[in-house]
């Protein structure tokens, strides 16, 4: 694209549009002149970003698209409707979608983590590595550390600190994963080590049994929301890679759109699980009614995703903005 040739093209187009945007009042007429400018300009945008980039003409029509947009449809709050759909549609049609990146990391984050735990449990060189033999007693004997952790604080403050350590590293793993997924990958070695660890020494000790007692009533849904999350991330690290048939920019904006939409309803995912880490972990229930709460609440979880999800992806909702409040993009040839 000549761009000199295309801005002599059109800039009469863009002068009277912005014209049209100054008026306070529209005739019939030059309100349908005014939509006609507005389609045209986003398209010339779209162009202009996709094939000759220029960040001065760049910003000029962004900023025109967007005065026109605003003008068209008129200034759009948040509704109670934004916040139905959201948790109806986007967010469990967004983590339907992105299920072939985040169950087979659920499955080889799993693996690892056992097998880093048999390691551990297996090699006494390896426990002496980690602690003393001290260290490790106190860790893992009964009413040890790894037992007193969950009611060491009061439940809602204890909840409260949960949910927003998970949260930080569920938004790390979708932010991060742009940078190719590497990221992504060091922050699950990180949470699976640390689980490799406390199987390892806890089976040593002969009471893997309550370890996992501990860990399964809020650890299914927690890991799971963390899994979705790398899953996540990672396939927005691979857009970049292979776009497929939409334009590398488009592809990372519209998984990028989706992934921040994602980590506020993981948010919310992990506020449940830090609420069942906090009170039902610690209580004095009986191991298998936390279990069975642990087990019940990821199944909740599950028949969300796949149930309500799977009929909004099939009704070709992506988890991305409203067709309406996406920029314009140019067709892609066949």
């Amino acid at each position: 694209m000549d761009l000199d040739v295309f801005v002599s093209a059109h800039r009469a187009e863009w002068d009277r549009l912005d014209a049209l945007l100054r008026r306070r009042h529209l005739t019939g007429t030059e309100a349908d002149e005014l939509v006609t400018l507005y389609q045209r300009t986003a398209t010339h945008l779209s162009l202009i970003q996709s094939s000759a980039p220029d960040p001065q003409l760049t910003g000029r029509l962004s900023r025109l698209v967007a005065r026109a947009r605003s003008a068209v449809t008129g200034t759009r709050t948040a509704s109670w409707r934004d916040v139905t759909r959201f948790l109806t549609r986007s967010f469990p049609a967004a983590v339907y979608r992105s299920r072939h990146w985040w169950v087979p990391t659920a499955l080889a984050s799993t693996a690892l983590a056992a097998l880093l735990g048999w390691w551990i449990g297996t090699h006494p060189e390896v426990r002496s590595s980690i602690a003393a033999p001290d260290e490790l007693h106190a860790l893992t004997r009964p009413g040890g550390q790894y037992e007193t952790y969950y009611s060491s604080h009061p439940a809602a403050s204890f909840a409260a600190q949960v949910w927003t350590n998970n949260a930080q590293a569920a938004a790390m793993c979708l932010v991060l994963g742009v940078f190719l997924g590497l990221p992504v990958l060091w922050i699950l070695f990180q949470n699976m080590l640390n689980l490799g660890v406390g199987i390892g020494l806890m089976s040593s000790a002969g009471r893997l049994d309550t370890f996992l007692g501990l860990v399964l009533p809020h650890g299914l849904l927690e890991l799971t929301a963390v899994f979705v999350a790398a899953g996540t991330g990672l396939r927005l690290g691979w857009s970049v890679i292979d776009p497929g048939p939409r334009p590398r920019r488009t592809a990372l904006a519209e998984e990028g759109r989706a992934a921040l939409g994602m980590a506020i309803g993981l948010a919310l995912v992990l506020f449940v699980s830090g609420v069942v880490e906090g009170f039902v972990t610690p209580s004095d229930l009986p191991t298998w009614s936390r279990i069975t709460i642990g087990i019940t609440v990821e199944l909740v979880f599950l028949a969300y995703v796949y149930v309500l999800g799977g009929r909004a992806a099939r009704a070709s909702d992506t988890g991305d903005l409203e067709a309406a409040e996406r920029s314009a993009t140019v067709p892609t040839a066949a």
